[in-house]
C-alpha cells in the first residue's frame, strides 16, 4: 500500500497569470457616420464602377450596399454607399433631377448615370457611375426608388419632374423622322437607276 500511495505523482498546481494593460483605455469614442439623421428608403447589395476618362475604361469604385436615404428634416434624399468590411464611403450624392438612369449597354440588371459632385471624396468630382445587380428584379427596384427619390428632391426644390413619356414620345418621332429618310433615299436611288436604265 505505501508503494502505491509513493507512486501517485502530486499534481501541478495551476498558474494563474495576470499581465496588467500597457495602455488603459477608459474613454469611449462615438464614430459619427453623418446618417444619423436620415431614414433608409432603400437598401440593396450592389457592385459600383466608375468611368475614367484618361483610360477610356470602367473601374470598380466598390461592393457593398447602396442606400437611399432620406434626412428626417429636409426630407432630401441622397444616394450613400459603402464598401464591405472597410465601410469607406464610395458614393455620396443628392440625387438631382437632371440625372438619367440609362441601361448599360448589353445588361439588364446594370445602370449607368452622370453626377455633378460626388462627395464620397475630397474634392467632389463630377463622375461618370455604373451599378450592377445580383438579377434584374434589384435592378428595377432601384430605378424604381432612384426615380421617387428624385421627384421627392424636385418637389422640394419646387421643380416639376420630367415626364418620361415626352422622352418616349420623343425617341418614337426620332425613329419615324430615319424611316421617312430612308424611304426617302430608297426612292431617290430607284429612280436613279430607272434613270440610268432607261439612257442605256
Amino acid at each position: 500500500m505505501a508503494d502505491n500511495v509513493s507512486a501517485i505523482v502530486p499534481r501541478e498546481e495551476e498558474v494563474d497569470v495576470h499581465f496588467e494593460p500597457v495602455i488603459k483605455l477608459t474613454e469611449q469614442v462615438d464614430t459619427k457616420t453623418h446618417e444619423e439623421d436620415e431614414n433608409v428608403l432603400f437598401k440593396m447589395r450592389a457592385k459600383l464602377f466608375r468611368f475614367d476618362g484618361d483610360s477610356t475604361e470602367w473601374k470598380e469604385r466598390g461592393t457593398g450596399d447602396v442606400r437611399l436615404l432620406s434626412h428626417k428634416e429636409t426630407k432630401k434624399v441622397r444616394l450613400v454607399m459603402r464598401r464591405d468590411k472597410t465601410l469607406k464611403v464610395c458614393a455620396n450624392h443628392v440625387i438631382s433631377g437632371d440625372m438619367r438612369l440609362q441601361p448599360n449597354v448589353g445588361s439588364d440588371r446594370s445602370w449607368v448615370w452622370k453626377v455633378t459632385a460626388d462627395y464620397s471624396e475630397q474634392p467632389p468630382t463630377a463622375e461618370t457611375l455604373a451599378i450592377r445587380f445580383a438579377n434584374p428584379e434589384n435592378a428595377a427596384l432601384f430605378k424604381t426608388a432612384f426615380e421617387e427619390g428624385q421627384k421627392t428632391n424636385l418637389a422640394l426644390s419646387g421643380k416639376a419632374a420630367p415626364e418620361p413619356e415626352k422622352e418616349e414620345e420623343t425617341k418614337e418621332e426620332t425613329k419615324e423622322e430615319e424611316e421617312a429618310e430612308k424611304t426617302e433615299e430608297n426612292t431617290a436611288e430607284k429612280v436613279e437607276e430607272k434613270a440610268e436604265g432607261e439612257k442605256e
